[in-house]
């Protein structure tokens, strides 16, 4: 059985140093409960990102499409193949072949299909995000203050697995892009709610000196999970369609709960909590924003995920649409998880390695400003080369970027929180940075493509924002 409050013995490695103030959490040194928070963490943080890889990467790109196709090809047309029409597209343009009348009406109807859905998608994306932009600093006040025998965190982690797990079951029912909307919106904001609070954990209870490699830890979950879930996404919509959507409902469930059996948290019970208006609560938001430091670090996050999300938008699309030759939506979705996979090794490497090379140096922006920098960098190659070996060699190199972010930039807001009591709340606003680059990129992305009718422009863009986003780590002067 799981000691919720175990007894404090000091010089005892196997406890917890004593919680600072009544009501939260204790800080872990090292021994069984710090082992067995750091593994049921993983795999709560790896059930949740899986669920990123598999429903953004996978199953909500191919919802949209199927739902667009059956706008646009229908009666007579519902038998066209998708794949066998943009490689007669492909013809057309470099002027190898002359298209018949109707050959043409079918081309023509292909650009507006691949309008609507990029346009689909990113209204979807847009507006999920502004929700959990909205809702994530909210979430991260409320756990703040929240009494619970449980302590402060558990209870929203698990009711936003259940809200989201919830809503995954209905997208798998949603019949339009409207409803899909918004069933993917809330289990989005649920699973937001969930995540909030779980990384808040590491500023609770992980001392400053391993804050680096907790990071990584929670990165390397965080590219783990969201790879794993595309694989099995991609292989299981192959042989059970939208039902894949099921597994992953089971999975976020079950980690969640284990996660706060396994690693039970102190009573918050007796935490003292001031009494807050609904006015302090509004300027609560602006708190962590006026430290100079840690806006810096905010607007490059926006940056860099808003870069991202421009190129990254609709991966599963370039794989039919842009690269030559063109997939089928079969192909798309078992070759896009493993494009995922290509970077992995990289990224783990550079997990563990800046993590822990970060922590010993005591430094932190060269890491920072050196990933954003590969990362644009990568960008050039599939920009130059529009086929599938250069998507791979970009996933290669913007891998090893992209895991020297995720652990270095997470210990620098860490390093940066002006008020630690309020970790949930100020950690809440950095991660409404990543959602207002999500909601943006994608948004952007979506213009791009029904503007210029194809996706070569959006790795330019892409390029210069996050060229800009390296740029604004520079001015940061409290953290090295």
């Amino acid at each position: 059985m799981v000691n919720a409050d175990p007894t404090l013995v000091p010089g005892n490695p196997d406890t917890p140093d004593p919680a600072p103030a009544p009501g939260t959490s204790a800080l872990y040194r090292r021994g069984s409960h710090f082992r067995r928070y750091r593994v049921s963490y993983l795999m709560a943080g790896l059930s949740i990102a899986a669920i990123w890889g598999a429903v953004g990467g996978i199953l909500l790109p191919l919802h949209v499409q199927q739902i667009e196709f059956g706008q646009f090809f229908s009666g007579a047309d519902a038998g066209v193949d998708l794949q066998s029409l943009t490689a007669l597209k492909y013809a057309v343009d470099a002027g190898s072949t002359v298209p018949t009348a109707d050959q043409s009406r079918l081309l023509g109807l292909l650009a507006e299909f691949e309008a609507a859905r990029a346009l689909g998608l990113s209204s979807i994306a847009v507006v999920s995000s502004i929700l959990t932009m909205l809702i994530q600093p909210i979430a991260g006040i409320l756990s703040d203050r929240t009494r619970s025998r449980w302590g402060r965190r558990a209870p929203w982690i698990i009711a936003g697995a259940v809200i989201g797990a919830a809503l995954l079951v209905a997208m798998r029912f949603s019949p339009t892009i409207g409803l899909l909307l918004v069933t993917y919106s809330v289990a989005q904001l649920g699973l937001n709610l969930a995540s909030g609070p779980l990384n808040a954990t590491v500023a609770d209870r992980v001392p400053s000196g391993q804050r680096g490699s907790m990071s990584a830890l929670s990165g390397f979950s965080s590219l783990i999970g969201g790879a794993i879930g595309s694989i099995v996404a991609g292989a299981l919509f192959a042989i059970i369609g939208l039902d894949a959507y099921f597994p992953f409902v089971v999975a976020v469930i079950v980690f969640t709960v284990l996660f706060v059996l396994l690693a039970r948290d102190r009573s918050s019970r007796d935490l003292v909590v001031p009494p807050m208006t609904l006015r302090q609560v509004l300027a609560s938001f602006t708190v962590a924003l006026r430290d100079r430091d840690f806006r810096w670090l905010w607007i490059a996050k926006v940056a860099l995920l808003f870069g991202g999300g421009v190129s990254g938008a609709f991966g599963i699309y370039m794989l039919q649409s842009y690269i030559r030759p063109g997939l089928s939506a079969a192909e798309a979705a078992q070759i896009s998880p493993l494009l995922a996979m290509a970077g992995i090794p990289g990224t783990v490497v550079a997990l563990l390695v800046a993590g822990w090379w970060s922590d010993r140096l005591g430094r932190r922006k060269p890491f920072v400003i050196g990933a954003t920098f590969l990362i644009a960098g990568s960008m050039f190659i599939p920009l130059l080369s529009p086929t599938l070996p250069a998507l791979f060699i970009q996933g290669v190199i913007a891998g090893v970027g992209v895991g020297s972010f995720l652990t270095v930039d997470q210990a620098m807001f860490i390093d940066l929180l002006p008020d630690r009591d309020a970790a949930a709340r100020d950690l809440g606003v950095s991660t409404l940075g990543g959602n207002l680059g999500q909601a943006l990129g994608p948004l952007l992305a979506g213009v791009v493509v029904a503007v210029t009718g194809g996706y070569t422009a959006l790795w330019i863009v892409a390029i210069v924002i996050v060229v800009i986003a390296a740029l604004l780590v520079f001015p940061i002067r409290r953290v090295r």
